[in-house]
This record gives structure tokens, C-alpha cells and sequence, in this order.
């Protein structure tokens, strides 16, 4: 199997893989696996780039700590002996102005002017929920996506359908969760805004009348070991690291 490192320190982890026999590929495009070396957004940036391509997510050890179950040597001694879990985890799809973002976490529309809120319609399988919502931004969250902004937003997190968010909306309106099929059309009153998908850098720019049309596609991203990515014990540690260095 030829392997191929995306994101930063490979010094540890390149010379793991080699020890266990592992071939290395000159290009993504010629590799069998890519392996995101970093944390969530590098493994977001690496489906965002090579879509199509296995992932198998390991997170920097220098920046996350890992818990004893789940050391670099273990991962990839799992990977060797072919015992990692696949994952296939959906997409979302949102497009405007005939371009179109894909994302594994999230699709949000914002204000582009942070001093003026976004004013906006939207509807659910073509039946009106919001008649005119002022905040600063709407969007659209996978399962995998319920842990990451679409928590911090609502506080809450799902486990099947697409999450519907409301960020800083002066309106009573409630987040809901969706059956995976619906489509969600947020109609722009007062912009300009931009809709944006997970990290990527893309973005399409929306101005007064616009819509965009946001759904979860059939296409999956193949991810090895995504359990291990999402350890508990792994993210406990994480974040105690943290608080200490942050009190130290």
C-alpha cells in the first residue's frame, strides 16, 4: 500500500509508517491511502482536495495528545494488519449563483458586513419556516458536523438526519433537526453574504435576492479509523492540556 502524508509534522509519523513497511507515493493522486496528519481541519482540507480518495485521519501527537489505547504506533500497527473500521460519512451540497461548495461538517451562509446583520427567507421542502430572520448567519450540519460549529450555535448535537442552525437571530426561531432528504432554500433580503463550507477557501458571494439550496448529496467519504480520530479519552486529554497551559 502506497501512502501519501498531508499537513505538517511528518517526522514521527513518516518514520512510523516506514518501520512498519509502508511505501510512500510521489503525489496524492497516486497513492492508495492519504493520511491527514494534524487535526480536524486537516482531515476537512484533505476531503475538500481529494474527494474521491480513502482518508485515514491521525492527529498530531505534538498538538493532541493521545491516550494510551491509541499511541502512532498503535494506529498504524492497525492499519497494517487491516483493522481499521471504515466510515462513509455524507456530504452536504450548497449552491448559488450556479456554483456549488461540498462539505463533510457544515454549509453556512453569513453577513459579509460583521456591523449589519443578514436578512433572509427560508424554506424547508419548499414550505416557508422563516418569513424574515435577522442574525448573522444560517446554515446546515451533517451528523459528523453536530459536534463541531453547529454545537457551539445550538448547544445540542443529533445522531441522524441534517441539523438546521440559526447563529445570533434576533427572531424567536427554533434550530431543528431534518429527515436526509430535505432540501433547505435560504432566500438573501439584505446582504451582501457569503455561503461557506466546512474550511475550504472557497466561497460563493451573495447579494439582495439570491438563494442558495442546501442538501445532503448520495456521495460518502471514505474515512479509516474515524473512531479513533473521535476518541473521548483522546479529547479528554486534549482539553485538559489545555486548561493547564492556559492557567500555568
Amino acid at each position: 500500500m502506497k501512502v501519501y502524508l498531508l499537513g505538517r509534522n511528518f517526522a514521527h509519523i513518516h518514520n512510523v509508517l516506514e518501520q512498519k513497511g509502508f511505501d510512500f507515493s510521489e503525489s496524492p493522486e497516486q497513492a492508495d491511502l492519504l493520511i491527514p496528519h494534524g487535526g480536524d481541519g486537516a482531515l476537512l482540507g484533505a476531503d475538500h482536495d481529494f474527494p474521491d480518495k480513502v482518508k485515514f485521519p491521525v492527529r498530531d501527537a505534538e498538538t493532541a495528545p493521545l491516550c494510551p489505547l491509541h499511541t502512532l504506533e498503535k494506529q498504524i500497527d492497525l492499519l497494517a494488519a487491516g483493522k481499521l473500521s471504515l466510515h462513509r460519512l455524507p456530504r452536504l451540497s450548497g449552491t448559488a449563483n450556479g456554483k456549488t461548495l461540498k462539505a463533510l461538517n457544515d454549509v453556512f451562509i453569513h453577513n459579509c458586513n460583521h456591523v449589519m446583520a443578514m436578512r433572509y427567507k427560508v424554506w424547508i421542502d419548499r414550505e416557508l419556516y422563516g418569513h424574515e430572520i435577522v442574525g448573522d448567519g444560517v446554515g446546515v450540519s451533517t451528523i459528523h458536523g453536530s459536534t463541531a460549529y453547529y454545537r457551539s450555535i445550538t448547544h445540542s448535537t443529533f445522531r441522524t438526519g441534517i441539523g438546521l442552525a440559526f447563529s445570533n437571530s434576533t427572531e424567536l426561531v427554533n434550530h431543528i433537526v431534518l429527515p436526509e432528504q430535505t432540501q433547505i432554500t435560504v432566500r438573501i433580503l439584505r446582504g451582501p453574504c457569503e455561503m461557506v463550507a466546512d474550511n475550504s477557501p472557497d466561497r460563493i458571494y451573495m447579494k439582495e435576492g439570491d438563494e442558495a439550496h442546501i442538501i445532503q448529496t448520495q456521495e460518502k467519504a471514505e474515512i479509516l479509523g474515524l473512531d479513533i480520530f473521535m476518541c473521548p479519552e483522546c479529547r479528554m486529554l486534549r482539553h485538559s492540556l489545555r486548561n493547564s497551559t492556559q492557567f500555568a
